[in-house]
């Protein structure tokens, strides 16, 4: 499945990030079209003019007529709707996901499709503190990375097509990894970085902190305003991941302490050396 001109999008899940991807997709006059829960959500997307169409309930004809569909639902969510609406599914058509944990849902996903339904699975690193299609923007995009997880049973043609996806929404750097190999990083790099903020928010809940916090405590803490249901789900189903990760993580902090505790100036400011040196490869490229 190539994109062109006349390929049909059909966004299921319409939240911040289904949202970003109808408007980025509408904006390059594509027709998309949306499925989600609440009619409101539809009816707000039409006015705004994120989507062409949409139905509050999975639509047979829509589901039908689409030539690339995008999930933007929760994992057990997502592998739901595909037990129940899967067969709708034409022939033909190439699914992919915006889903945060890969091993425990690609393959389960893959399995269930109808013969001839390709699932190519992908993974924008992107996102708000705030969720909900009326917060959705295409301008989350930009300068943020986006993970293409095929597997064995991925077509060259289907991942191409997923590549450009990301090309096309704006992202500054598309990679591949296998769904094992992108649970071990996101472990890391996104699911123990909402760990630490959760935990700094939780572990001193002394009055009016608030008040004298500076823009250190903030950046650290941005991402603490978190959602409880997707999140919880995320860290289970990638539970070994994400434990190994905190485990380096406490070796690591307490090597740190153990530092200070000794008067061991020499291991505090070789850590942060080396910690400076690192953070500049983090920067974000424009």
């Amino acid at each position: 499945m190539k994109i062109n001109e006349d390929t049909k999008f059909l966004i299921v899940g319409l939240g911040l990030i289904g949202g970003s991807y109808a408007e980025a997709l509408s904006k390059k006059d594509f027709y998309v079209s949306a499925i989600a829960r609440r009619p409101e959500t539809i009816d707000y997307a039409l006015n705004k003019g994120i989507i062409s169409e949409g139905a509050a309930n999975p639509d047979e004809r829509l589901i039908a007529e689409a030539d690339i569909i995008i999930f933007a639902l929760y994992p057990h969510i997502f592998v739901e709707w595909i037990e129940k609406y899967g067969n709708l599914i034409k022939p033909g058509t190439l699914i992919t996901d915006v889903t945060g944990v890969k091993s425990g849902i690609v393959y389960k996903i893959s399995d269930m499709l109808p013969e001839g339904v390709e699932f190519i699975a992908s993974h924008p690193m992107a996102g708000r503190e705030v969720g909900g299609v009326e917060n959705a923007s295409s301008e989350i995009f930009a300068g943020a990375n986006f993970v293409v997880t095929p597997t064995d049973k991925n077509t060259e043609e289907a991942i191409e097509t997923c590549k450009m996806l990301g090309w096309m929404h704006g992202f500054s750097r598309v990679s591949c990894l296998s769904p094992e190999e992108h649970d071990d990083m996101i472990g890391f790099l996104s699911q123990l970085a909402h760990c630490i903020a959760v935990t700094l928010m939780t572990c001193n809940d002394k009055p009016n902190l608030q008040k004298y916090t500076g823009d250190s405590f903030r950046d650290l803490t941005r991402i603490a305003r978190i959602n409880d249901v997707m999140w919880s789900e995320l860290f289970l189903l990638n539970k070994e991941k994400l434990l190994e990760s905190m485990k380096t993580f406490a070796n690591e902090f307490n090597k740190l302490q153990t530092a200070i505790e000794n008067d061991d100036v020499e291991t505090m400011r070789a850590m942060m050396r080396r910690s400076s040196e690192r953070r500049i490869l983090f920067d974000k490229k424009k």
